[in-house]
Formats: C-alpha cells, sequence, structure tokens
C-alpha cells in the first residue's frame, strides 16, 4: 500500500493507504485528528474546511494522493500553533460571543473565517460584509448572525 507524507499541524505525518482516499477520512480515521468533520464528503456544506498551504480547502474533496510531502495541512487542532497561543483570536471571539449551540460546524466555520480574514489583509484590506456574505458554510442551528459578529470580532483580534 502507498505512504503518503505531508505537514499536518506543523508535523511530519506519514499515512499508509490507497491514493484515492479522502484526506478527510485519513485524518479522521488513520490519524485520529476529528475537528474537521464530515457533512457531505463533496465539498459544500464545509464543515470540514482546513487549511492547505495557509488557504482554506475541504479535505472531505482531496485525495490524500493529491498531496505532496511538504504541502502543509492546518486543521483546528493546529489553528492555535499559527499565533502562538492556547487558543486562536478567532476561537476565542467563537467563545465569548457564545456561536456554537450543537457546535458540530464551528470547526470549519472557524477555519472558513479565518482564511478570510487573511485574503481580505492581503488585498489590503479589514473584512467587509461581502466577504461575510462569501462564508458559505452550512450551520444546521442557524447561528449566522453570532457568526457573522465573530468573525468581525475575530478579525479585530488577529494580528
Amino acid at each position: 500500500m502507498p505512504q503518503h507524507t505531508f505537514i499536518l499541524n506543523g508535523k511530519a505525518v506519514t499515512a499508509e493507504v490507497e491514493s484515492d482516499v479522502r484526506l478527510l477520512w485519513v485524518l479522521r480515521d488513520v490519524l485520529g485528528v476529528t475537528g474537521p468533520k464530515y457533512g457531505c464528503g463533496v465539498g459544500v456544506c464545509r464543515a470540514c474546511t482546513s487549511h492547505l498551504n495557509g488557504r482554506a480547502f475541504t479535505p472531505c474533496a482531496v485525495p490524500v494522493g493529491e498531496l505532496a510531502a511538504d504541502d502543509e495541512v492546518t486543521t483546528i487542532e493546529g489553528l492555535p500553533d499559527t499565533v502562538g497561543a492556547e487558543l486562536h483570536p478567532m476561537q476565542e471571539a467563537w467563545l465569548d460571543l457564545d456561536v456554537a449551540q450543537c457546535g458540530y460546524c464551528q470547526p470549519g466555520q472557524i477555519m472558513a473565517a479565518v482564511d478570510a480574514v487573511r485574503r481580505a489583509r492581503e488585498a489590503g484590506r479589514e473584512v467587509t460584509e461581502a466577504d461575510l456574505d462569501e462564508l458559505r458554510n452550512i450551520c444546521r442551528c442557524g447561528t449566522y448572525h453570532r457568526i457573522r459578529q465573530a468573525v468581525v470580532e475575530g478579525a479585530r483580534r488577529m494580528p
């Protein structure tokens, strides 16, 4: 069986699985990283949103064989390490604004929010209402109002 090596939350990992196995299953079932959630399996609901080389992506739609050894995957578990803190500022905002109800979608929501803020800043601006409208992660509990507030507050706190 092929071996696939990549960087996960700052550490090199190797998984021995077929190349067509979706990365979400490698993360959850092989490597024991359960922050990214399964929702749809086709990249639509975005419950599994994580970062690949610093950009949001849906690991449910990416075969592990597409990753290179130097590709960096960051999940919600590794997000605090990107700022050298116990919690990322976006996670702190989520807690302070009591966003989660069931919480299932929250890791993906937070990862997408961090990506949106980073992209806005790379464009030389702060996150806008239009950016918030582009966040397409599905929340079955409907906490979108609090999610939007937390993204703005998290952005304010992000370095």
